[in-house]
């Protein structure tokens, strides 16, 4: 009998996996071919209608605001769409939006043929666009795990991210010179023609895309606070945010400004316009090839901290210098301090989030990065107004270099090791009576019994401990000590309801074991601590 291939478990073993192990998956494949395909079109029209809106007004303030169009919907709908994306069946979401995209696509390009756009109105259109991009992206991200094994997660993300790049490479390229060559609104209708792509795969996509559940789907305002709350006691999402933070509001300078800057700085057209966003997605597919060697030798937060350093230096040559191809390099420089970072950010929030709320922890990280792009492109485009695209620029990059100090202390984690599966280990609650599910709230206490010369260490590990408790469902948690009975602790947590106490015992997780253990170490005796389980009495008719 053939000998079955090893499992890598460790992140040495993770390691050593080839980057292209996730192509040996059918469905990845194409699907990231169709992704490739349709984010080809999405630069080519994210171009144009930059490009649109410097030939429709002089104004910088407009001109910045198309970025903010295409991001602030990403802002506010991001995390209401993760919520969405955890709770219905993320391929029926994506293809729903995906034609609805392809529809306002092609109005946007009758829009421009028939010579009824203005500024406005593109900007409408723009905020359409980002509102479908807003309830696309958590699902998009969120669906890799379902088409690679956990050991090849990394790869994927880093796949993906070379396929935006190798799109965003071509893209604005192309778009330029289909602008040059048949005009602006061609790009337009060749982005809807590249949506059907990815639709056509998702139709074909069937087998394994529905989500089995052994309990009821949480209702959608539950979800958004059980996602916040999970952001706020997880450490790894919550630093993975402010070190996001502090990168994006300052890099998005150079994209609000792109078009002004390609313009009025470097004297060049669209041709030229498209060449300098070509050369950020040449830059970021260079980068990632370099990816996994500098992560060897620097590690996740050094890496961050070296791209926010390239990314100021960047800022300060567009300012500087008017030598077209300087800002070609520039440009390929930009494009891979920006792959190297947000790569780390998301690979770091992947690793940290368990299945049930990954859509909606990956939409907390797109809620700061487009809304540090949005409030950034609006900020920038009016200190532009004010003092001009070049003292402006230098402003963001001695912006970009202080946050490098300033966030250090918070440390992006990422150990593809670390084993979130349900662990399933708590044992079934006893009940006397069968319980409605709404019914609640529910308060559990757990009993220790400590040795008194371990109560401070006893302490430290149940705060800790803590975190999981209110991470996976508890509004309120804390513990007591027994005044007539030094050692002897009592722990309690409270839930929304039977149900969601229900939904712990499936979010708890293999790796969450290492925090119950240190709790455990300090409790006398063999058997499990005593957990008891009350409940709010049903209310008089």
């Amino acid at each position: 009998m053939a000998e079955k291939p090893k499992i890598p478990s460790t992140a040495s073993d993770l390691s050593q996996l080839s980057p292209w192990a996730p192509f040996r998956h059918k469905i990845f494949t194409l699907l990231w071919i169709a992704i490739v395909v349709s984010n080809v079109g999405t630069w080519m029209h994210d171009l144009s209608a930059g490009w649109l809106m410097a030939t429709l007004t002089p104004s910088p303030v407009l001109v910045a605001s198309v970025q903010a169009a295409t991001t602030l919907p990403v802002f506010l709908f991001a995390l209401p769409a993760g919520a969405l994306a955890d709770i219905v069946d993320r391929r029926r979401l994506l293809l729903i939006v995906k034609i609805s995209l392809t529809v306002i696509a092609i109005a946007m390009g009758a829009s421009v043929y028939f010579g009824v756009m203005n500024p406005w109105l593109l900007l409408i259109f723009t905020l359409f666009m980002g509102t479908g991009a807003a309830f696309i992206a958590p699902a998009w991200q969120a669906i890799v795990p379902q088409l690679v094994p956990r050991q090849e997660l990394q790869q994927a993300i880093a796949l993906n991210s070379v396929g935006i790049n190798v799109s965003r490479a071509i893209g604005p390229a192309v778009g330029g010179l289909v602008i040059a060559a048949v005009g602006l609104w061609a790009p337009f209708m060749l982005n809807a023609v590249s949506f059907i792509f990815v639709i056509g795969v998702l139709l074909w996509w069937r087998a394994g895309s529905g989500d089995t559940r052994a309990l009821p789907a949480e209702r959608f305002t539950g979800a958004l606070r059980a996602g916040l709350r999970y952001t706020r006691e997880s450490g790894p999402v919550r630093n993975t945010l402010y070190r996001a933070i502090g990168f994006f509001l300052f890099a998005t300078a150079y994209w609000a400004l792109l078009p002004l800057i390609a313009r009025d700085l470097l004297q060049g057209g669209p041709t030229y316009y498209g060449l300098l966003l070509g050369g950020i997605g040449i830059g970021a597919v260079l980068a990632a090839l370099g990816l996994p060697w500098l992560k060897k030798h620097l590690g996740p937060n050094k890496v961050v901290a070296l791209g926010s350093a390239g990314t100021a230096a960047v800022l300060v040559i567009f300012a500087v210098s008017s030598n077209q191809l300087a800002g070609i390099m520039a440009s390929m420089l930009a494009g891979a301090c920006w792959l190297s970072v947000l790569s780390s950010l998301n690979v770091s929030t992947q690793l940290a989030l368990p299945e049930w709320v990954r859509a909606r922890g990956l939409s907390m990280l797109l809620t700061v990065y487009f809304g540090a792009m949005a409030g950034g492109s609006i900020m920038w485009g009016n200190i532009a107004s004010e003092v001009g695209v070049p003292t402006t620029l230098l402003i963001a990059a001695a912006g970009a270099a202080l946050a490098i100090p300033i966030t250090w202390q918070w440390k992006i984690i990422a150990d593809p090791s670390v084993n979130l599966t349900p662990s399933f280990h708590w044992p079934v609650p006893v009940m006397a009576e069968d319980i409605a599910e709404d019914r609640g709230p529910v308060m559990v206490t757990v009993e220790y019994q400590i040795d008194p010369l371990n109560r401070e260490a006893f302490q430290a590990a149940m705060e800790e401990y803590g975190h999981t408790r209110r991470r996976d469902g508890a509004f309120s948690w804390g513990i007591f000590e027994d005044v007539s009975e030094p050692g002897r602790y009592l722990e309690y947590f409270l839930v929304e309801s039977w149900l969601e106490h229900e939904r712990q015992h499936h979010r708890v997780t293999e790796a969450d074991l290492d925090a119950e253990q240190k709790v455990m170490q300090y409790h006398l005796g063999d058997e499990r601590p005593i957990a008891r389980h009350l409940i709010a009495p049903v209310p008089s008719q």
